[in-house]
Formats: structure tokens, sequence, C-alpha cells
């Protein structure tokens, strides 16, 4: 390998490794969140998470906590295994969405502000369009299996 292929070359199984790392550590990202939302990990729990988007006016908390968490733990696992990945993509990004608009609303761009801004949903959404362009590439299970 070339010092120019190194620093300007896209070689296909470079690729299709990045995809798998970029693919693992991104499922397992929205895995913990979801897991979070459960009590399993972190401090917080359904409840709490419940409590907090009714204080935010959020038609039917109960559910759309539900939701988060179901599209979290299903589409973090999609995209992780690559199997139906990009279903899972689309899932993830629709969470960031609603945590964007609703959850971080009024907060600015950066995560640090008070309120929190949009930077982490904004960039994990961004990463899921990102992949979800690229594909699952060849080391998934989308690969695998079709």
């Amino acid at each position: 390998m070339t010092l120019a292929n190194l620093f300007l070359g896209t070689d296909s199984s470079w690729l299709n490794l990045a995809i798998l790392i970029g693919r693992l550590f991104i499922g397992i990202c929205f895995v913990v969140h979801g897991l979070g939302k459960l009590g399993v990990v972190g401090s917080g729990n359904m409840k709490g998470f419940e409590s907090w988007l009714a204080s935010l006016n959020v038609p039917a908390p109960a559910l759309q906590a539900r939701l988060a968490m179901t599209f979290e733990l299903a589409g973090g696992s999609m995209i992780g295994l690559g199997l139906f990945m990009r279903l899972g993509c689309l899932m993830c990004v629709a969470t960031m969405a609603v945590a964007a608009l609703i959850g971080h609303k009024g907060g600015g761009y950066l995560i640090t502000n008070n309120p929190p801004g949009n930077e982490y949903t904004i960039n994990l959404a961004a990463v899921c369009v990102m992949l979800f362009l690229l594909g699952p590439g060849v080391y998934s299970l989308d690969a695998l299996l079709f």
C-alpha cells in the first residue's frame, strides 16, 4: 500500500470494516439507551422517562416512552447485527428526530447547554442516515442471509 492510497484511497475491504465498526458502536449505543429506560443500566427507569415526557406535555407519555424504548432496543439490535439494518436505521432516526424536536427543544445545538441541546441526537441520527445510505456491508446478517 502506498502512502497516497493510505490517505486518499478507498478499499472495499476497509469500507466494509468501517461499516461494521460503525454499526456495532451505534447499535450498542441505542441498545444501552433502551436498556436504560428499562432500568437495566444507568440510573433511569421507565417511570422516570414517562414522567419526564408528561412534564413536556407529550401526548400519551406511557405509550411514547415504550415506543422510544422499543425503537432503541429493536433498531439498535438490527443495526448492530446488520439484520434488516436499514429499517433499524429508520427506527433510530425517527426516535432521534422526536428527541430533538421535543426532548431537547430550545436547547440549541450543544449538549452542554442548559437545557441540553440537540448535538447528541443530531449526530446519532446523522450516523444512522450515513449507515442507511452505505448499507449493511458484507460483515452483516443481511449479507449472509440475503
